[in-house]
């Protein structure tokens, strides 16, 4: 009972900061979100990404296992890597697919945590600025998206990146769909100022753990592959600022690739709902694990370790990973 309403007092203080955050100008720094540490100072969470079917393509299935993982986890919140709703995102907050493929879908008691959201591409080809509205947090108190933003919850902060503005081919119509770049364009300022909030608040940060999510992959094996933009202008950063992991959906899988030329690690959980793409191309750097399929990751993280874990749509364990992180004393 402590828990769950301990819970819940950080959710109310979490949507009333992310309210306020919305009437904030967009040229301001990055949004700052807290979010509390268990009692034992861990930390425990869900990432899925590339979800929202109405419950089609095993959607329903994947939720049925993080329901059940989340609860024997006991999970802090769980992290959505974009395309929260397909195929066109939403019409707008009166959409009936918000809680089509959110509300009615996640219902497992374990679920009713914060939902910490950001944009992928299918979302920004309808009504962008819908799933920014803090009036869906009326219809479902844990729905938080932002375009960017911070979560800092002492030992560890997560860095949430917009990267559908970065990729090129969107700006230039080569696909006919139409984006919603209300608020965003013109596209390099946009971009050159995201880099720089987000590098100066790597550089100030002392956390222990430095994880930053996007939608876009920075590396995969699967059909979209390496995304060019991110390699040039964002991995320069988060290689300077010693990120440990860098979490993304897009590409319909899951995966674990190591950089070889840095600590990073790069974690897809894109396996939200439809999936089975049937392509494994390799890059330049060290692909530990690779599943074609539907399924989701939990993280587990103290001050010296991260555990990861990957799970099918049947919610069997597929991959186990971890790192530990040596701490320096104080001098």
């Amino acid at each position: 009972m402590a828990s769950h309403c301990s819970k819940t007092m950080a959710l109310a203080l979490i949507i009333l900061v992310g309210v306020l955050s919305f009437f904030l100008p967009s040229s301001a720094e990055l949004r700052r979100l807290q979010h509390p540490l268990k009692h034992d100072g861990s930390l425990r969470f869900l990432v899925i990404g590339d979800w929202g079917r109405k419950g089609q393509y095993n959607q329903s299935e994947v939720a049925t296992q993080m329901g059940r993982i989340g609860g024997e986890l006991d999970i802090d919140f769980v992290i959505s890597a974009g395309d929260n709703f397909y195929e066109d995102g939403l019409t707008g907050i009166d959409d009936k697919a918000f809680e089509e493929s959110f509300t009615n879908i996640y219902t497992a008691k374990s679920l009713q945590t914060p939902w910490y959201t950001i944009l992928g591409n299918h979302d920004y080809r309808g009504d962008a600025l819908a799933q920014l509205n803090p009036v869906l947090q009326k219809i479902d108190s844990r729905w938080i998206c932002m375009r960017s933003f911070i979560v800092n919850a002492e030992m560890v902060e997560f860095f949430f990146v917009d990267t559908t503005p970065f990729v090129e081919s969107y700006w230039q119509h080569l696909d006919d769909y139409h984006y919603d770049w209300r608020e965003v364009a013109p596209r390099e300022n946009y971009i050159s100022n995201l880099l720089k909030d987000l590098e100066k608040a790597l550089k100030e940060s002392s956390a222990t753990w430095k994880i930053v999510v996007g939608h876009h992959a920075i590396r995969s094996v699967s059909e979209h592959g390496d995304t060019e933009e991110l390699l040039k202008l964002l991995l320069p950063i988060l290689k300077a600022n010693e990120v440990d992991l860098y979490i993304n959906g897009h590409d319909h899988c899951l995966e674990h690739i190591s950089s070889r030329d840095s600590p990073l690690q790069y974690l897809t959980s894109g396996g939200g709902s439809k999936a089975w793409r049937g392509v494994f191309t390799p890059n330049a750097d060290k692909v530990q694990f690779f599943h074609d399929g539907q399924g989701f990751m939990s993280l587990q993280l103290t001050k010296t370790n991260a555990d990861v874990v990957f799970y099918d749509v049947f919610g069997r364990v597929l991959y186990k990973w971890s790192m530990a992180k040596q701490l320096h004393p104080a001098m």
